[in-house]
């Protein structure tokens, strides 16, 4: 049996497990290679993908975006004649970052659209819902928007691959670098109450435990940080980590602000986004009643990422530059803008690698061949033993104009006790990939 068909097994064996428990028939091989075999959602001319999206609820400002700048990656596609001879129909259903409408929304894309994959599903609270039941339904399920470690597990979900790099690889870089120049410092995080807070605790606790003063968690679905910003001064944080997405991350910064309480603060990727940030700041303010200058609150401020800052010359960010002032120039052109952007190249690689025969079991070895290279300033760790995204960031901080500059060059590291090395420096370009024309 092949690797892929081993793997669509692995897949649906819980589902085996319990119909076989109550007596509702045995599967065969026959069974499995039709799901490593399929092809819902593709034609002559088209291949139909579909994603679960945040365009409300409390994860929507920033990220109601990345599907805008993922569609016009994929308009962008289509307008070059496609994958292999196929565009791509990019269909986005709102789950309001609500885990139930999640569920609702990919069983709809799933049974009634027929999408050949789901690609770039966001969330963890949200995306961690539906993973069995798409590996159970043989379901590629691509580069899901979040770093939990969850989805590298090619045993249990063989059908699943992460995009961005996950939380708790950040965390070892970021509390490496807390502890080099920070070091002696008291830290409190602030972090959400999920795999987010704790996959990012795993990467931090290896370098800077010891100088944890103070944990505090948020619910997405609870606004108020006041109690927690409290408890991160009372306890003497000199620097807070925040393991955030963009509107706590804003949160915490107006609140810390309003208290007096001014640290150092270091914020994950989920959250560092300066353009969105000014945004979010000045709206937030703005419905309180009050008027803030977002560059003094941001000033200092140090975050992580992986792929290239928007104000770089790198050949990937004039790239996704040019398709963002065709295809969307009205959109403020973001680091968010431009994970849509290059998670949807990124899929369009997979495709085109998987061939002109198009199956999901295809798909699956395509993402596992190690063959997918760019946009990113470190490497992917897909192979057939891994399917994490990817495997490091570079670490940076906000200048008094809301630009960036570098503290840290690209460095990487495994989701374990392994060390950090740095990233290594050569990169394909989008000539070099050479995706369509």
């Amino acid at each position: 049996m092949s690797r892929t068909r081993k793997c669509v097994a692995a897949a649906v064996a819980a589902t085996l497990l319990l119909t076989s428990c109550s007596g509702a028939g045995e599967s065969t091989g026959a069974e499995t290679d039709a799901k490593a075999d399929a092809a819902p959602g593709v034609t002559d001319d088209t291949v139909v993908i579909g994603t679960h999206q945040p365009l409300t609820g409390p994860a929507a400002p920033g990220y109601s975006r990345i599907s805008v700048a993922a569609k016009a990656m994929y308009d962008y596609i289509n307008d070059k004649g496609g994958i292999n001879g196929r565009k791509i129909d990019y269909r986005v259903e709102d789950d309001g970052y609500n885990p139930t409408r999640t569920v609702e929304v990919v069983k709809q894309l799933v049974l009634q659209d027929e999408v050949f994959a789901i690609v770039g599903g966001l969330g963890t609270p949200t995306h961690s819902k539906v993973v069995q039941y798409l590996n159970q339904e043989g379901v590629p399920d691509l580069l899901v928007a979040s770093g939990a470690l969850q989805w590298d597990d090619t045993k249990a979900s063989p059908m699943t691959f992460g995009f961005q790099v996950d939380y708790e690889r950040e965390g070892k870089i970021q509390g490496k670098y807390i502890k080099d120049n920070f070091g002696g410092k008291k830290v409190g995080l602030l972090f959400q109450n999920d795999d987010v807070g704790r996959d990012a605790q795993a990467g931090l606790d290896q370098f800077i435990k010891a100088d944890v003063v103070s944990r505090q968690g948020y619910d997405s679905a609870n606004t108020d940080v006041l109690p927690q910003l409290s408890a991160l001064k009372d306890a003497g944080s000199e620097v807070v980590v925040c393991s955030c997405v963009p509107a706590f991350t804003a949160l915490m910064i107006l609140t810390a602000a309003r208290l007096g309480f001014r640290p150092q603060f270091v914020v994950s990727s989920i959250g560092a986004d300066p353009v969105t940030l000014t945004g979010l700041l000045q709206d937030f303010a703005k419905r309180g009643g009050a008027e803030v200058s977002a560059a003094a609150l941001l000033n200092g401020v140090i975050g992580t990422g992986y792929l290239p800052d928007v104000a770089s010359d790198d050949p990937w960010t004039v790239f996704f530059k040019e398709v963002h002032d065709k295809y969307i120039p009205d959109e403020p052109f973001t680091n968010t803008v431009e994970f849509g952007l290059a998670q949807a190249y990124t899929f369009a690689q997979a495709l085109k690698l998987a061939g002109r025969d198009l199956t999901r079991g295809k798909i699956i070895d395509a993402m596992e061949s190690g063959k997918i290279k760019g946009p990113g300033v470190t490497p992917f760790a897909f192979s057939t033993k891994s399917h994490a995204g990817y495997t490091g960031a570079f670490v940076f901080q906000i200048n008094p104009d809301t630009t960036t500059r570098e503290l840290q060059p690209p460095m990487v590291t495994d989701r374990g006790d392994g060390p950090i090395k740095a990233a290594p420096t050569d990169r394909s370009t989008p000539e070099d990939v050479a995706l369509v024309g």
